[in-house]
C-alpha cells in the first residue's frame, strides 16, 4: 500500500462537505483517497498534492476559537498547488461556471540568483479558501527578459 500522508497536508474546515467534495472531485479532478461521510471528512489528492476537508460541527470541531467564523474562510492564506498543466483546470472551471479569483498569468519570481516561472491562476473554493494552481515554466537568468512578459497572458492556454 502506498503512503497516504504527505509531509504537510492542510485540513480545511468546510461549511458543506458534500458541496466541497463535489467541487474538489468533479470540477478540479482531485481523487478521494478515503472518506468518512458520517464525520464529513475526506482525504483528497491531485497528483502529489494532498488536502483534507472536514465538515464544521460534525466529527472533530475546533470550537475553542480556532475555527472559521465567517465566509470567506482562510483569509490571508492561499494554497499553491503544482500541476503538470493548468489548461484542463481552467477549462473545467469555466465549464462549471466557476469564476477565477486571479486570472491566468505568467509570473517570474526571484530565487537567489535565478528567476523561476509560474503559469498560474487562483480560484476560491465553496468556502472561500484560495487555491493557486501553477505549472512550472522553468528558470531563467534575472537579466533574460525574453522568456516572457509577466503582464502578457494572451495565448497561455493554447
Amino acid at each position: 500500500m502506498t503512503a497516504i500522508h504527505g509531509k504537510l497536508v492542510p485540513e480545511l474546515g468546510v461549511s458543506d462537505w458534500t458541496a466541497s467534495v463535489r467541487f474538489y472531485r468533479d470540477v478540479l479532478g482531485f481523487r478521494v483517497r478515503y472518506e468518512r461521510p458520517e464525520e464529513g471528512f475526506a482525504y483528497l489528492a491531485l497528483g502529489v498534492a494532498e488536502i483534507m476537508i472536514d465538515q464544521l460541527d460534525r466529527g472533530r470541531t475546533f470550537d475553542d476559537g480556532h475555527r472559521p467564523a465567517a465566509h470567506p474562510f482562510g483569509r490571508g492564506v492561499n494554497l499553491q498547488i503544482e500541476v503538470d498543466g493548468i489548461a484542463p483546470l481552467v477549462t473545467s472551471l469555466a465549464r462549471a461556471g466557476w469564476p477565477l479569483y486571479l486570472d491566468v498569468e505568467e509570473r517570474w519570481y526571484r530565487r537567489d540568483d535565478v528567476e523561476v516561472g509560474n503559469r498560474q491562476f487562483a480560484v476560491a473554493d465553496p468556502d472561500g479558501y484560495l487555491l493557486r494552481f501553477f505549472e512550472n515554466m522553468g528558470e531563467r537568468s534575472p537579466r533574460d527578459q525574453t522568456a516572457g512578459d509577466p503582464a502578457n497572458t494572451e495565448g497561455l492556454l493554447q
